[in-house]
């Protein structure tokens, strides 16, 4: 089934303990894209960048099976540009610079081919430009998702609920689940997000996982433990991606295939965070993602 991913295609200028990669390729579009490209090859992107954005970046995901014809490209403009130094625990960062260049202006347009996607991914954006991508979707998605930050709910709260109402499954970290619902208990934080409208909701934990909540159920996801964490950019963006284009692959919104949808996300993610940038992300195949699921499934079997 078709994917819909909009966000940001950008540039990243990231430190981390193990480095410093300058103007590397970023942005939740990126991520998403390139994760769930290896689940199902029709995925329409939406997004813009500038005239200084590769185009060899953009003919490698349209191998991949991306359609790129909803991406403006504004040749008088520059990419969105971030910059971030991560503190020596990786938990933690600092935005160092954010440049939105053509972000600032975009306006989102989606070709009539993607308006009947069914299933639909939008990315971290302003609580505005996702309504009004919702607002020309024909109605027949079959699963609608989305990301949001603390700082949409610091300056756009109201707005942002309205989103959120109109979604099916909703995407935060545990921090933002809790300013959300003004709630520090993660259950009763999903009982009143799930009030708000959203039918799933999944609260990521970092490197402790991700909880999936649907109507009274619970299933918890720890992260791969790994020898090595270089850049933990775009974790939450290829964990999206895997997540979604599992489901996009399977056609299937059940809560138990939803939980095997996680845990094909965990493992996008923990090839992500061991280098820096999209580079892990263009070197895997089938069989080693294959692989590294099949230690999540070692990792929780158990008999009681």
């Amino acid at each position: 089934m078709s994917l819909l991913t909009i966000g940001t295609m950008a540039f990243d200028d990231i430190q981390t303990p193990f480095g410093h990669a300058e103007k590397v390729i970023g942005g939740a579009c990126t991520y998403i894209t390139w994760s769930a490209s290896y689940f199902t090859n029709t995925i329409n992107v939406s997004s813009i960048v500038g005239h200084d954005f590769p185009q060899e970046e953009i003919t490698a995901l349209e191998e991949r099976g991306a359609d790129l014809s909803g991406v403006e490209i504004k040749m008088d403009g520059k990419t969105f540009f971030w910059a971030g130094k991560y503190h020596d625990n990786m938990n933690q960062r600092d935005t160092l610079a954010t440049d939105l260049n053509v972000l600032d202006d975009f306006n989102p347009v989606l070709p009539d081919s993607y308006k009947k996607s069914k299933y639909v991914m939008l990315g971290n954006l302003t609580p505005a430009i996702q309504s009004q991508v919702m607002d020309q979707l024909d109605g027949s998605q079959k699963l609608v998702a989305m990301d949001t930050m603390n700082f949409w709910m610091d300056i756009a709260m109201d707005e942002l609920k309205k989103v959120i109402s109109r979604v099916d499954l909703l995407t935060i970290n545990d921090e933002e689940a809790r300013q959300l619902s003004g709630e520090y208990s993660l259950l009763s934080a999903a009982e009143k997000i799930h009030d708000m409208g959203p039918k799933y909701l999944i609260i990521k934990k970092g490197e402790h996982g991700a909880m999936l909540f649907h109507e009274g159920k619970i299933f918890y996801a720890p992260a791969l433990p790994l020898q090595l964490v270089k850049d933990p950019t775009g974790a939450g963006d290829t964990f999206a991606g895997g997540l979604m284009g599992y489901l996009a692959k399977t056609d299937d919104v059940s809560f138990e295939n939803m939980k095997t949808a996680i845990i094909y996300g965990s493992t996008m993610a923990s090839f992500c965070v061991e280098e820096f940038s999209i580079e892990n992300l263009k070197n895997l195949d089938t069989d080693t993602i294959q692989k590294r699921a099949e230690r999540f499934k070692e990792m929780v079997s158990f008999n009681l």
